[in-house]
C-alpha cells in the first residue's frame, strides 16, 4: 500500500518503554498548503513508513469493489466511464455542484480507507514490529480515524499564506482557495487533537528545523 524510500534503513522503537514492540502510528493531518506532504517525505527520509491516504482514496472504489457499487448505486450509472471505472470527473460535478451531495460520497468512501489504511497499517507491523508508521490523511479528525494512530501530528499555516501557496500551486483564484478552507474544519480544531504541531507559515528551512526538533523529541522518548 505505501512505499518508503529508507526501507534499507526504517526508523524503529528499539527498546522503547512507551511503545515496546508494537511500534508508533503518528496520524499526520493540515490544511490546504499547510506543507502536510512535504512532512510526510522528511519523516519517510528519516525512515519512516508513510501511508498516504490520498492515494488510498483513489483506490477506494475501483471497479467491482464494495464501494464501488454502492458509489454508482447512490449516484447514477452515468458516472461510470468507457473503462468501466468510476469518472471522477463525472462524480465530482455531482457531488460539488449545485444541492452537492458530498456527505453521501464520504459515508461510503471513509470507511472503505479506513479499512484499507488500517490493514497497510497491520502489514506495516507485521513485517516490521517496532516501526514508526505515518498515516498521511488530510481528513484524519473529520473522518474520525484517530483509533488509527497512537498520536496526531498537525501542520499549520496562517490562512493568508495558504490562499497565497494554494493559488500559486494550483492555478486557481483566492475566492476558490478560501471556499475550500471554509469547508475543511479550521486549524484550533485539529491543534485541539494534536500531540506535535508543526508551524510552516515561514520557509521550509524553518519548517524542517521544527520537524527536526520534533523527530528527536521522538526519539529521546523511546
Amino acid at each position: 500500500m505505501h512505499k518508503s524510500h529508507s526501507v534499507a534503513h526504517p526508523a524503529k522503537l528499539d527498546g522503547c518503554p512507551l511503545f515496546g514492540e508494537m511500534g508508533l502510528i503518528i496520524g499526520l493531518t493540515g490544511g490546504i498548503a499547510s506543507g502536510k506532504s512535504t512532512v510526510a517525505r522528511a519523516l519517510e527520509n528519516r525512515g519512516a513508513f508513510v501511508i498516504d491516504a490520498d492515494k488510498l482514496g483513489h483506490q477506494a472504489y475501483v471497479k467491482g469493489s464494495d464501494a464501488f457499487h454502492k458509489v454508482v448505486a447512490q449516484f447514477g450509472e452515468d458516472i461510470v466511464g468507457d473503462d468501466g471505472e468510476v469518472d471522477r470527473r463525472a462524480l465530482g460535478a455531482k457531488v460539488f455542484g449545485e444541492g452537492g451531495s458530498l456527505k453521501q460520497l464520504t459515508d461510503i468512501v471513509w470507511p472503505a480507507i479506513h479499512d484499507m489504511a488500517a490493514q497497510a497499517i497491520q502489514h506495516t507491523l507485521t513485517a516490521v514490529p517496532n516501526a514508526v508508521v505515518v498515516l498521511e490523511a488530510a481528513v484524519l479528525i473529520e473522518a474520525g480515524w484517530q483509533e488509527l494512530v497512537d498520536e496526531i501530528w498537525v501542520t499549520t499555516v496562517d490562512p493568508d499564506v495558504a490562499i497565497e501557496r494554494a493559488s500559486a500551486r494550483d492555478g486557481v483564484d483566492a475566492a476558490s482557495v478560501q471556499a475550500r478552507i471554509d469547508a475543511q474544519i479550521s486549524n484550533a480544531e485539529r491543534s485541539a487533537e494534536a500531540a506535535v504541531i508543526i508551524d510552516n507559515s515561514a520557509e521550509e528551512i524553518q519548517l524542517m528545523a521544527q520537524l527536526e526538533i520534533h523527530w528527536q523529541n521522538l526519539q529521546e522518548r523511546c
